[in-house]
């Protein structure tokens, strides 16, 4: 009786092992599709954009200005994120940045209803394409400058390092150029006499 109750018992725990393996499996799966899903969809979303940006009209340029708005906010997010890594101090920068960022979501959903309103509708409503343009063009603006002011800073500092490889250079070559020896130049101071000597007076 007591090893057909233990035999039970590892089947048991054999049985309640695979379970949880087959538990955690299927939870794997869950999570790697719906992450899965949510990549497809955010790919599906800027093919949509990319396709509907070739055409003409205002949907078009509209698409276009949501492109252009990504571009910019993702270069100048990951220039900050490089001058950080490089230990530089930004002070609010990356903070203004998230707040760019944040900006720069809500211009491109109200961008997006737009576009959408004007492929079913054949209204066009001139003042808020206006103000979406002036808001974009705002924040690209900024994104640009703080681009050009990072890389203002970069530049003076390889300037920096620049002159001091060029004055390290110029003193590596001086010390090793050989010193001249005195003797040298008494043979020379020499030399020159004797051949001046030995000239007729009328070529001296």
């Amino acid at each position: 009786m007591a090893s057909i109750g233990t035999f039970i018992t590892i089947m048991l725990v054999i049985f309640l092992f695979f379970l949880l393996m087959g538990a955690a499996g299927i939870y794997l799966l869950v999570k790697v599709g719906k992450k899965a899903t949510k990549k497809a969809r955010k790919v599906s979303t800027r093919v949509a954009s990319h396709v509907a940006a070739m055409g003409t009209g205002d949907a078009a340029e509209t698409e276009r200005m949501r492109l252009d708005l990504r571009r910019e906010v993702s270069l100048t997010r990951q220039t900050v994120e490089h001058a950080l890594r490089d230990g530089w101090g930004l002070g609010d920068l990356p903070q203004l940045v998230a707040e760019i960022g944040a900006h720069a979501d809500q211009l491109d959903a109200q961008l997006g209803v737009y576009a959408q309103e004007r492929r079913v509708s054949a209204y066009v409503d001139h003042t808020a394409l206006g103000r979406l343009r002036e808001h974009h063009a705002k924040l690209t603006t900024a994104c640009a400058r703080i681009r050009a002011d990072l890389l203002n800073d970069q530049m003076a500092h390889a300037a920096g390092g620049i002159e001091e490889i060029r004055s390290r250079t110029d003193l590596e070559i001086e010390a090793r150029r050989r010193a001249p020896d005195p003797l040298d130049q008494i043979d020379e101071l020499y030399n020159r006499t004797m051949v001046d000597r030995a000239r007729p007076d009328d070529q001296r």
